[in-house]
């Protein structure tokens, strides 16, 4: 065992050493392996724990999630829920709205078809109204027309001045205050004379129209043409008021004025406009010019004249009749005192009355106050007596 194997340096090895050595050696790699072993057996476990644990929040993470996916199960099966009823809610209102609005619009439409068939209607009438208008219009013009032909002829046109004449004095003056072409002690026929109640001369009315020399004036259109046309006019105006001057002063039988219609109101405007020394020339012979407005005026006048000669003349009948009214009012005057004495008689009457009443009244009180059977008889029967006596 002590033998030598070889020499490291100075230092023999021997037999037994290097048997130690292996010896060591071999238990040195045998505590290696154990605790290889054991650190291997402390690693699994660590790893089964660490394996263990990470199962168990495995399973907690899944009982989580299981909890959460029947949570989120219950709550989409409440969401679905929900959202079904919200859906049939939802199919409800839109169909009540769109039932409501299918009823407005159906109502619109009514509506609108009834005010169609309301304007067509109107419109119809209008249109009716039109060509009424319309042939009124056309009637019209053929009136102008006809009136245009009449116009224009000189017999006809002073026959239609004295038809407007003679429309305004009827209407105003009652009959008999006034003639129609009568005929003066001279021979001469004027279209109106008018007899008013405060004189016995007549008013002489008489209508003129000169109507050519004022459409000459209107359609001239040079200096000269107007200046010929209103020498016409003056001419024209002038001869008509000359000739009323000459035949219908009367003295005795007409009045000092006349009157001279002229049935158009725009040449009465245009000679009051542009004539004026014609007109005064017409003042100056005592005739007055008048358009129809004009005459219906002192047609009025003349109308409040024969009214309140009228009234005059009947002042008497209106007296007589105030005396027999006042004598009415004596008598009813008379009979209303009569009257009011009948009321004092009959109000004393019911004082009276109303007196006797209340004295009967207390001594019914009197003798109902009284007490009857705690009274003698003789008392009961003075009593009997004084009632009968009463």
């Amino acid at each position: 065992m002590n033998q030598i194997l070889f020499v490291i340096g100075t230092t023999p090895i021997t037999l037994y050493e290097v048997a130690s050595a292996v010896v060591a050696v071999i238990l040195l790699m045998l505590v290696l392996m154990l605790l290889g072993a054991s650190r291997a057996k402390s690693q699994r476990l660590l790893d089964a724990a660490d394996a263990q644990h990470r199962q168990f929040d495995l399973d907690q993470k899944m009982a989580a999630i299981a909890q959460a996916n029947s949570e989120l199960t219950g709550r989409i099966s409440s969401f679905a829920e929900m959202l079904g009823s919200r859906q049939v809610e939802l199919a409800k209102h839109v169909g009540e709205r769109l039932d409501n609005v299918q009823q407005r619009v159906g109502q619109s439409l009514e509506n609108s078809a009834r005010a169609t068939g309301d304007n067509l209607q109107k419109l119809n009438e209008r249109m009716a109204v039109i060509d009424i208008a319309q042939a009124r219009m056309i009637s019209l013009t053929q009136e102008m027309v006809t009136l245009k032909d009449i116009l224009s002829n000189k017999q006809t046109r002073g026959a239609f001045g004295q038809g407007r004449m003679e429309a305004i004095v009827k209407d105003g003056l009652p009959h008999g205050a006034y003639e129609f072409q009568s005929t003066l002690s001279n021979g001469t026929r004027p279209d109106c004379i008018i007899r008013l109640p405060t004189d016995d001369r007549a008013l002489v009315v008489d209508a003129k129209f000169p109507l050519e020399a004022f459409s000459a004036l209107k359609d001239s259109r040079t200096d000269e043409e107007r200046r010929s046309a209103g020498a016409r006019v003056r001419s024209d105006v002038g001869k008509h008021v000359k000739d009323i001057a000459e035949r219908y002063f009367l003295p005795g039988e007409t009045q000092d004025l006349a009157i001279m219609f002229v049935p158009s109101e725009s040449i009465y405007a245009d000679l009051n406009e542009h004539f004026e020394d014609v007109v005064q020339k017409a003042y100056k012979a005592r005739v007055i010019i008048v358009s129809p407005s004009l005459l219906m005026l002192a047609i009025q006048v003349m109308q409040s004249i024969l009214r309140d000669a009228q009234m005059r003349e009947q002042a008497h009948i209106i007296q007589k009749e105030v005396r027999v009214m006042l004598e009415d009012v004596v008598r009813l005057r008379e009979r209303v005192g009569k009257l009011e004495t009948h009321f004092r008689q009959a109000q004393e009457d019911v004082t009276l009355i109303v007196t006797s009443a209340d004295k009967i009244s207390r001594r019914g009180e009197r003798i109902e106050a009284l007490e009857f059977e705690d009274q003698p008889p003789a008392a009961v029967a003075i009593l009997s007596g004084t009632r009968a006596a009463e």
